[in-house]
């Protein structure tokens, strides 16, 4: 199955009965310069995160724009993993990170991508990361941090700028990108709480798909003395 356009679906867990009966499937996405073959495990065990969203591809098209070779990005809530994967096919070194039960996922689809030749720069790596529990465990001295659809669940917002902040200590630029849901709190995230902490600015926005990419860094006041 192939695919270049958009994928629509509500992304949050219903419960068990939404994927009662597992299944898996495979897309390739087209991209101008890269193709990638993801599998998606639509299981009650993955629930959101084994789709790809429609927020995952407007970032991917965004850093195809973007000279990635060399850049140290990590990923958080990678989910199928399609963001990360392409940057690393882009020359970047990657880290993609989510909860450990989307980890196989998140391996199979790095697996699965790998270039022919080899990765350009280095084999990304597959880590747990909850947020606001283990981010110290991780360093600061990335140049890219990458989120898509990540903000959705208001009462991880303040996990999320915890881990946020501690990833960008030493001047990573951070590139989240959100279909705006107005009823799940989106951009009330955007308008007043990352703003606590981080310059942020509406980098590009896609109205007809109600998605926006947001660029912030942290502010110099926020970071550690």
């Amino acid at each position: 199955m192939s695919f270049d356009g958009e994928q629509e679906g509500y992304p949050f867990h219903m419960g068990d009965e939404l994927f009662a009966d597992a299944f898996s499937e495979e897309v390739n996405y087209r991209f101008s310069s890269e193709e990638l073959k993801i599998s998606q495990v639509f299981s009650a065990n993955l629930g959101v995160a084994a789709q790809v969203w429609d927020a995952a591809l407007y970032l991917c098209r965004y850093l195809e724009k973007l000279d990635l070779k060399g850049k140290r990005v990590i990923e958080l809530g990678a989910g199928t993993g399609i963001v990360g994967i392409l940057a690393a096919r882009l020359g970047a070194e990657v880290t993609l990170t989510d909860l450990p039960h989307a980890l196989p996922q998140l391996q199979k689809n790095v697996s699965a991508n790998r270039p022919p030749s080899g990765w350009p720069s280095v084999t990304p790596t597959v880590l747990p990361l909850s947020w606001g529990l283990d981010q110290e465990q991780f360093p600061s001295d990335w140049d890219l941090v990458l989120g898509a659809d990540i903000v959705y669940l208001s009462d991880t917002y303040p996990l999320l700028m915890d881990t946020l902040t501690h990833l960008c200590q030493e001047g990573a630029a951070v590139y989240l990108s959100s279909k705006m849901r107005r009823e799940h709190g989106t951009p009330g995230f955007y308008d007043d709480i990352l703003p606590q902490r981080f310059d942020t600015q509406i980098q590009c926005c896609d109205p007809a798909q109600n998605i926006s990419l947001y660029h912030a860094t942290l502010r110099r006041k926020e970071q550690m003395q």
